[in-house]
Protein backbone atom coordinates (compact mmCIF):
# COMPACT_ATOMS: atom_id res chain seq x y z
CA UNK A 1 0.00 0.00 0.00
CA UNK A 2 2.99 2.17 1.03
CA UNK A 3 4.24 1.78 -2.70
CA UNK A 4 1.22 2.64 -4.56
CA UNK A 5 1.23 5.38 -2.73
CA UNK A 6 4.36 6.83 -3.64
CA UNK A 7 3.61 5.80 -7.78
CA UNK A 8 1.83 8.79 -9.59
CA UNK A 9 -1.47 8.49 -10.89
CA UNK A 10 -0.28 8.34 -14.07
CA UNK A 11 1.58 5.63 -13.60
CA UNK A 12 -0.34 3.83 -11.10
CA UNK A 13 -2.75 2.35 -14.21
CA UNK A 14 0.32 0.67 -16.13
CA UNK A 15 1.75 -0.65 -12.95
CA UNK A 16 -2.06 -1.94 -11.61
CA UNK A 17 -1.73 -3.81 -15.49
CA UNK A 18 1.52 -4.77 -14.55
CA UNK A 19 1.16 -6.42 -11.25
CA UNK A 20 -2.45 -8.68 -12.85
CA UNK A 21 0.09 -9.74 -15.50
CA UNK A 22 2.59 -11.01 -13.15
CA UNK A 23 -0.38 -12.80 -11.27
CA UNK A 24 -1.65 -14.03 -14.41
CA UNK A 25 1.42 -15.90 -15.46
CA UNK A 26 1.75 -17.72 -12.12
CA UNK A 27 -1.98 -18.84 -12.21
CA UNK A 28 -2.04 -22.48 -12.54
CA UNK A 29 -3.31 -23.76 -16.26
CA UNK A 30 -6.69 -25.58 -14.87
CA UNK A 31 -7.56 -22.04 -13.43
CA UNK A 32 -6.64 -20.29 -16.83
CA UNK A 33 -9.08 -22.63 -18.92
CA UNK A 34 -11.56 -22.50 -16.05
CA UNK A 35 -11.56 -18.74 -16.27
CA UNK A 36 -11.59 -18.88 -20.53
CA UNK A 37 -14.96 -21.36 -20.40
CA UNK A 38 -16.68 -19.42 -18.03
CA UNK A 39 -16.03 -15.98 -19.80
CA UNK A 40 -17.18 -17.93 -23.27
CA UNK A 41 -20.34 -19.19 -21.08
CA UNK A 42 -21.32 -15.78 -19.87
CA UNK A 43 -20.84 -14.47 -23.34
CA UNK A 44 -23.06 -16.69 -25.32
CA UNK A 45 -26.49 -15.78 -24.21
CA UNK A 46 -25.22 -12.31 -25.46
CA UNK A 47 -24.04 -13.51 -28.58
CA UNK A 48 -27.04 -15.71 -29.43
CA UNK A 49 -28.87 -12.42 -28.89
CA UNK A 50 -26.75 -10.73 -31.38
CA UNK A 51 -27.18 -13.12 -33.86
CA UNK A 52 -31.14 -13.05 -33.72
CA UNK A 53 -31.51 -9.71 -33.95
CA UNK A 54 -29.05 -9.65 -36.96
CA UNK A 55 -31.35 -12.20 -38.86
CA UNK A 56 -34.31 -10.35 -37.80
CA UNK A 57 -32.71 -7.60 -39.79
CA UNK A 58 -32.06 -9.23 -42.28
CA UNK A 59 -36.05 -11.06 -42.59
CA UNK A 60 -36.93 -6.96 -42.64
CA UNK A 61 -34.67 -6.39 -45.35
CA UNK A 62 -36.56 -8.98 -47.53
CA UNK A 63 -39.55 -7.94 -46.56
CA UNK A 64 -39.15 -4.49 -48.38
CA UNK A 65 -37.78 -6.45 -51.13
CA UNK A 66 -40.24 -5.76 -54.48
CA UNK A 67 -42.44 -8.42 -56.07
CA UNK A 68 -40.44 -8.57 -58.99
CA UNK A 69 -37.20 -9.10 -56.99
CA UNK A 70 -38.69 -11.91 -54.94
CA UNK A 71 -40.01 -13.53 -58.21
CA UNK A 72 -36.21 -12.62 -59.86
CA UNK A 73 -34.71 -14.69 -56.81
CA UNK A 74 -37.17 -17.62 -56.37
CA UNK A 75 -36.53 -18.28 -60.66
CA UNK A 76 -32.70 -18.15 -59.77
CA UNK A 77 -33.63 -20.89 -57.15
CA UNK A 78 -35.67 -22.82 -58.76
CA UNK A 79 -32.63 -22.96 -61.34
CA UNK A 80 -29.86 -23.78 -58.61
CA UNK A 81 -32.08 -26.63 -56.87
CA UNK A 82 -33.00 -28.61 -60.32
CA UNK A 83 -28.76 -28.29 -60.77
CA UNK A 84 -28.84 -29.74 -57.00
CA UNK A 85 -31.12 -32.59 -57.58
CA UNK A 86 -29.71 -33.52 -61.03
CA UNK A 87 -26.59 -33.71 -58.67
CA UNK A 88 -28.13 -35.49 -55.92
CA UNK A 89 -29.15 -38.65 -58.24
CA UNK A 90 -25.85 -38.85 -59.68
CA UNK A 91 -24.33 -38.80 -56.44
CA UNK A 92 -26.49 -41.24 -54.71
CA UNK A 93 -25.78 -43.61 -58.50
CA UNK A 94 -21.70 -43.30 -57.17
CA UNK A 95 -22.55 -44.58 -53.91
CA UNK A 96 -24.66 -47.36 -55.27
CA UNK A 97 -21.88 -49.06 -57.06
CA UNK A 98 -19.43 -47.81 -54.41
CA UNK A 99 -21.48 -50.19 -51.89
CA UNK A 100 -21.67 -52.79 -54.04
CA UNK A 101 -17.91 -53.09 -54.97
CA UNK A 102 -16.93 -52.90 -51.36
CA UNK A 103 -19.38 -55.53 -50.66
CA UNK A 104 -17.97 -57.59 -53.36
CA UNK A 105 -14.21 -56.98 -51.87
CA UNK A 106 -15.28 -57.92 -48.82
CA UNK A 107 -14.48 -53.96 -47.45
CA UNK A 108 -15.29 -52.44 -44.33
CA UNK A 109 -18.03 -49.90 -44.92
CA UNK A 110 -15.90 -46.53 -44.38
CA UNK A 111 -16.77 -44.09 -41.20
CA UNK A 112 -20.03 -41.54 -42.62
CA UNK A 113 -20.65 -37.73 -41.21
CA UNK A 114 -23.14 -36.13 -39.79
CA UNK A 115 -23.53 -32.09 -40.50
CA UNK A 116 -24.58 -30.19 -37.98
CA UNK A 117 -25.40 -26.34 -39.31
CA UNK A 118 -24.23 -23.65 -37.49
CA UNK A 119 -24.72 -19.99 -37.24
CA UNK A 120 -21.90 -17.46 -37.09
CA UNK A 121 -21.93 -15.38 -34.30
CA UNK A 122 -18.66 -13.31 -34.26
CA UNK A 123 -15.67 -12.90 -36.33
CA UNK A 124 -12.27 -11.94 -35.83
CA UNK A 125 -10.12 -11.23 -39.01
CA UNK A 126 -7.11 -9.51 -36.67
CA UNK A 127 -3.75 -9.97 -37.10
CA UNK A 128 -3.31 -11.98 -34.55
CA UNK A 129 -6.61 -14.27 -35.15
CA UNK A 130 -8.19 -15.75 -37.90
CA UNK A 131 -11.69 -17.86 -36.36
CA UNK A 132 -14.99 -17.60 -36.01
CA UNK A 133 -17.38 -18.26 -33.03
CA UNK A 134 -20.35 -20.13 -33.75
CA UNK A 135 -23.67 -20.91 -31.63
CA UNK A 136 -23.23 -24.99 -31.61
CA UNK A 137 -21.27 -26.27 -29.03
CA UNK A 138 -20.81 -29.88 -26.84
CA UNK A 139 -24.72 -29.52 -26.15
CA UNK A 140 -24.94 -30.27 -29.47
CA UNK A 141 -22.31 -33.06 -30.10
CA UNK A 142 -19.61 -31.07 -31.51
CA UNK A 143 -16.09 -32.49 -31.07
CA UNK A 144 -12.93 -31.23 -30.65
CA UNK A 145 -10.99 -30.83 -34.25
CA UNK A 146 -13.96 -31.33 -36.27
CA UNK A 147 -13.92 -29.83 -39.72
CA UNK A 148 -16.26 -27.19 -40.72
CA UNK A 149 -17.51 -26.25 -44.40
CA UNK A 150 -19.20 -24.36 -46.43
CA UNK A 151 -21.02 -23.96 -49.75
CA UNK A 152 -17.61 -23.18 -50.89
CA UNK A 153 -15.66 -25.48 -49.58
CA UNK A 154 -13.19 -26.02 -46.34
CA UNK A 155 -13.92 -23.26 -43.85
CA UNK A 156 -11.56 -24.24 -40.97
CA UNK A 157 -11.58 -26.68 -37.48
CA UNK A 158 -13.14 -26.45 -34.61
CA UNK A 159 -9.77 -25.14 -31.79
CA UNK A 160 -12.51 -24.99 -28.52
CA UNK A 161 -15.80 -26.21 -27.75
CA UNK A 162 -18.00 -25.10 -24.64
CA UNK A 163 -21.66 -25.94 -23.93
CA UNK A 164 -23.40 -23.35 -26.17
CA UNK A 165 -20.38 -21.94 -28.23
CA UNK A 166 -17.43 -23.59 -30.21
CA UNK A 167 -14.03 -21.33 -31.90
CA UNK A 168 -13.40 -21.99 -35.12
CA UNK A 169 -9.75 -21.37 -36.25
CA UNK A 170 -10.58 -20.13 -40.39
CA UNK A 171 -8.40 -22.41 -43.35
CA UNK A 172 -6.25 -18.98 -43.40
CA UNK A 173 -5.17 -18.86 -40.10
CA UNK A 174 -1.05 -19.52 -39.74
CA UNK A 175 -2.14 -22.15 -37.62
CA UNK A 176 -4.01 -24.20 -39.52
CA UNK A 177 -2.47 -27.11 -41.55
CA UNK A 178 -4.01 -29.40 -44.58
CA UNK A 179 -2.76 -32.47 -46.55
CA UNK A 180 -4.39 -31.17 -50.16
CA UNK A 181 -3.96 -31.77 -53.68
CA UNK A 182 -3.95 -30.17 -56.78
CA UNK A 183 -7.47 -31.04 -58.47
CA UNK A 184 -6.08 -33.51 -61.22
CA UNK A 185 -3.28 -34.90 -59.43
CA UNK A 186 -2.46 -37.24 -56.58
CA UNK A 187 0.56 -35.90 -55.41
CA UNK A 188 -0.34 -34.87 -51.80
CA UNK A 189 1.07 -31.41 -50.19
CA UNK A 190 1.00 -29.91 -47.32
CA UNK A 191 -0.81 -26.59 -46.81
CA UNK A 192 -0.72 -24.00 -44.37
CA UNK A 193 -2.33 -20.60 -43.50
CA UNK A 194 -1.10 -17.34 -44.22
CA UNK A 195 -0.53 -14.71 -42.49
CA UNK A 196 -3.09 -12.55 -43.49
CA UNK A 197 -3.78 -8.61 -43.05
CA UNK A 198 -7.19 -7.82 -41.24
CA UNK A 199 -8.75 -6.10 -44.69
CA UNK A 200 -7.00 -7.78 -48.07
CA UNK A 201 -8.02 -11.60 -49.35
CA UNK A 202 -7.38 -14.32 -47.29
CA UNK A 203 -3.82 -16.23 -48.55
CA UNK A 204 -2.02 -19.51 -47.40
CA UNK A 205 1.22 -21.25 -48.94
CA UNK A 206 1.72 -25.02 -49.86
CA UNK A 207 4.91 -27.05 -49.80
CA UNK A 208 6.27 -29.78 -51.72
CA UNK A 209 4.46 -29.36 -54.88
CA UNK A 210 5.93 -31.66 -57.71
CA UNK A 211 8.88 -29.70 -59.62
CA UNK A 212 7.34 -30.67 -63.02
CA UNK A 213 4.11 -28.75 -61.93
CA UNK A 214 3.14 -25.86 -63.95
CA UNK A 215 0.56 -23.47 -64.05
CA UNK A 216 -1.44 -22.24 -67.25
CA UNK A 217 -0.68 -18.97 -68.72
CA UNK A 218 -3.12 -16.39 -68.11
CA UNK A 219 -5.19 -18.76 -66.02
CA UNK A 220 -6.87 -18.56 -62.92
CA UNK A 221 -5.12 -20.52 -61.08
CA UNK A 222 -5.33 -24.38 -60.23
CA UNK A 223 -8.06 -25.97 -57.75
CA UNK A 224 -6.76 -27.30 -54.32
CA UNK A 225 -8.62 -30.09 -52.85
CA UNK A 226 -8.65 -31.86 -49.37
CA UNK A 227 -6.55 -35.40 -49.75
CA UNK A 228 -8.86 -37.34 -47.14
CA UNK A 229 -5.36 -37.94 -45.50
CA UNK A 230 -4.89 -36.78 -41.97
CA UNK A 231 -7.94 -38.33 -40.65
CA UNK A 232 -9.45 -34.17 -40.11
CA UNK A 233 -11.26 -33.42 -43.30
CA UNK A 234 -12.70 -35.93 -46.01
CA UNK A 235 -11.68 -36.10 -49.66
CA UNK A 236 -12.36 -33.79 -52.36
CA UNK A 237 -13.42 -30.59 -50.37
CA UNK A 238 -12.11 -27.06 -52.45
CA UNK A 239 -9.88 -25.07 -50.38
CA UNK A 240 -8.89 -22.58 -52.64
CA UNK A 241 -6.71 -21.66 -56.10
CA UNK A 242 -3.04 -22.07 -56.60
CA UNK A 243 -2.09 -19.23 -58.28
CA UNK A 244 1.75 -19.23 -58.30
CA UNK A 245 4.22 -21.44 -58.09
CA UNK A 246 8.05 -21.09 -57.59
CA UNK A 247 11.22 -23.47 -56.75
CA UNK A 248 11.92 -24.46 -53.13
CA UNK A 249 14.82 -23.65 -51.38
CA UNK A 250 16.63 -27.18 -51.61
CA UNK A 251 15.27 -26.68 -55.53
CA UNK A 252 13.89 -30.40 -55.47
CA UNK A 253 10.38 -29.21 -54.75
CA UNK A 254 8.46 -26.27 -55.51
CA UNK A 255 6.11 -23.35 -53.34
CA UNK A 256 2.95 -22.27 -53.68
CA UNK A 257 0.98 -19.42 -53.23
CA UNK A 258 -3.13 -19.81 -52.71
CA UNK A 259 -6.19 -17.48 -52.85
CA UNK A 260 -8.51 -18.48 -50.32
CA UNK A 261 -12.20 -17.65 -51.06
CA UNK A 262 -13.41 -14.17 -50.33
CA UNK A 263 -16.71 -15.85 -49.03
CA UNK A 264 -14.69 -16.31 -45.61
CA UNK A 265 -15.03 -13.21 -44.35
CA UNK A 266 -19.04 -12.83 -45.11
CA UNK A 267 -20.68 -16.08 -43.83
CA UNK A 268 -23.24 -16.57 -41.38
CA UNK A 269 -24.00 -20.40 -41.62
CA UNK A 270 -21.37 -23.19 -41.41
CA UNK A 271 -21.91 -26.91 -41.20
CA UNK A 272 -19.47 -28.87 -38.72
CA UNK A 273 -19.09 -32.48 -40.28
CA UNK A 274 -19.76 -35.16 -37.25
CA UNK A 275 -18.07 -38.47 -37.49
CA UNK A 276 -20.73 -40.86 -37.84
CA UNK A 277 -20.52 -44.68 -37.81
CA UNK A 278 -22.98 -45.04 -40.55
CA UNK A 279 -21.77 -45.40 -44.00
CA UNK A 280 -19.92 -42.74 -45.50
CA UNK A 281 -21.91 -39.81 -47.91
CA UNK A 282 -18.71 -38.81 -50.43
CA UNK A 283 -17.74 -35.22 -49.92
CA UNK A 284 -17.48 -34.05 -54.00
CA UNK A 285 -16.12 -30.92 -55.32
CA UNK A 286 -18.40 -27.72 -55.53
CA UNK A 287 -18.79 -27.04 -59.05
CA UNK A 288 -18.21 -22.98 -58.53
CA UNK A 289 -17.34 -21.12 -55.37
CA UNK A 290 -17.24 -17.40 -54.65
CA UNK A 291 -13.29 -17.38 -55.27
CA UNK A 292 -12.18 -13.74 -56.60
Amino acid sequence: MRLLNQISGQARPFFTLGVVALAWLVVPAFVKRFARTALFEAQAPALVTAGKVRQLQEYWALRSRSVNELIAAGSDTATALAGYELGVARLEQVMDENRRYRELLNLRPLPGWRYQHAGVMTRDFSAWWQQLVIDKGSDYGIPLNAPVVSADGVVGRVTEVHAHTAVVALVGDPGVRLSVVVEGDLWPVSYTGGDNPAFGPARGTVEYLRSDLTMEAGGRGRRLLTSGKGGVFPAGLPVGLLTRVEPSADGIFQNGEVLLPSGLSTLDNVTVLVRDPAPAVPMLPAAGGSLP
